[in-house]
């Protein structure tokens, strides 16, 4: 039996996580949760409502956020996103990665 994830569950646990311990990274969990559950344009709205003043350095959500711009086809700015995300990145395997995804755009 294939294991089926309860996107709408867990964005309702990340909904109350973010009531006790809204930090930057349950944030963009949960943008990742509405994301998988309702689509690309979902997440990108929701990931798009975290503080601005907050993420400037925070990789992950240049790395997430990226990835939502270029599944909305939005490569101009996904392109942005992944080269902030790309700056951001210390670890080498993690910076491999995302040139690779990077270097994938049209």
């Amino acid at each position: 039996m294939q294991n089926q994830t309860d996107w709408e569950s867990l964005i309702l646990l990340y909904e109350g996580l973010l009531q006790v311990a809204p930090t930057f990274g349950a944030r963009v969990s949960h943008a990742a949760a509405i994301a998988e559950a309702r689509g690309a344009m979902a997440g990108l709205a929701a990931i798009n409502r975290i503080p601005q003043d907050g993420v400037k350095n925070y990789q992950p959500y240049w790395a997430f956020k990226a990835h939502l711009l270029y599944q909305g086809q939005e490569v101009d700015e996904a392109k942005a996103a992944y080269q902030r995300a790309i700056g951001l990145t210390e670890d080498p395997a993690a910076r491999n990665y995302l040139v690779d995804r990077f270097l994938k755009l049209p």
